[in-house]
């Protein structure tokens, strides 16, 4: 199956594509791309709470909106109060991932060693480059578990974010954007496994379904090398809550697009996506609030 993360015509996204349609399984094709880089060295996130996670539900893609308010419609718990929950899937970190892995036009990009980038808000640029994100807010609430382990809380850990802007382009990448690298950030987790990221509510560029890029790591610590990594994904938002955000001014585009393609020919969340579902509260207005569970063989 195709697995093309991006459609704005980088090489790197059309060679990973290229190799990836190798696989019947697109997931099973990932992990011996990733096994093979070593990638996915076996580590554990330091000190796990002995308290079981709470109940997290993930949304179907037709999400209800009520007046002033989107939210959506409850799903399969990801973390279920009796210990048993699944991991989530592996999926490719695409051609923009500026951990290190690639380079953009001016070399290798890694800004899992910069200066600044430990944060929470990430809608603007930091470590000498300027600019601001624009868009609607949006805040990102994530806790990791241990799906090994009685899907008790990760302590410790720390997860990098990034996705694109509102206009669909990633900073560092994109033209225009290349000396920009806001809504790129890393938030280690407490106690309870749980780390907020200040956002934007990203756009929709042609080819994909809207999405939001994580990785996780062991620890704050073994953050600045993609090698420590520990998974690699993606999340995505309820149809109900696309829509009432890509009418408001500045999405324009994004309303374009995604008339153009659905979960189900989406690259990434064709083969299913019940785990990688935000579930999602807010308006346009006030903002909105993104919440999932990230569960991980830890």
């Amino acid at each position: 199956m195709k697995h093309n993360d991006n459609a704005h015509g980088h090489s790197l996204a059309e060679d990973l594509s290229t190799m990836l349609q190798l696989g019947s399984d697109r997931r099973q094709t990932l992990r011996w791309l990733l096994a093979g880089a070593s990638a996915l060295p076996l580590a554990s996130c330091g000190g796990g709470s002995s308290t079981t996670a709470a109940s997290s539900t993930s949304s179907t893609s037709t999400g209800t909106s009520t007046t002033g308010t989107s939210t959506t419609t409850p799903g399969t718990s990801t973390t279920p109060t009796n210990g048993a929950c699944s991991v989530i899937p592996e999926e490719t970190g695409g051609p923009y991932p500026g951990d290190g892995t690639n380079s953009n036009s001016s070399g290798v990009v890694n800004v899992l060693t910069q200066l600044g980038v430990v944060r929470s808000d990430i809608r603007s640029s930091f470590n000498g480059m300027t600019g601001t994100a624009a868009g609607v807010p949006l805040t990102i609430k994530l806790q990791v578990v241990n799906a090994n382990g009685s899907c008790a809380a990760l302590a410790d850990c720390a997860v990098y974010l990034w996705h694109c802007d509102r206009d669909g382009n990633y900073s560092l990448y994109s033209n225009g954007v290349t000396q920009q690298n806001y809504l790129r950030g890393v938030q280690a987790a407490d106690s309870n496994g749980s780390l907020t990221f200040q956002t934007i509510f990203p756009g929709c560029y042609s080819g994909r379904m809207p999405h939001v890029h994580f990785e996780v790591y062991p620890s704050l610590a073994k953050s600045t090398s993609a090698a420590n990594r520990l998974k690699t994904s993606q999340f995505t938002f309820p149809m109900a809550t696309l829509n009432e955000v890509y009418a408001t001014t500045g999405y324009s585009t994004s309303v374009r697009n995604l008339a153009q393609i659905s979960y189900a020919t989406d690259n990434i969340f064709s083969d299913g996506y019940s785990l990688q579902m935000a579930t999602v509260t807010g308006n346009p207005t006030d903002g909105y609030v993104a919440t999932l569970t990230l569960a991980v063989a830890g």
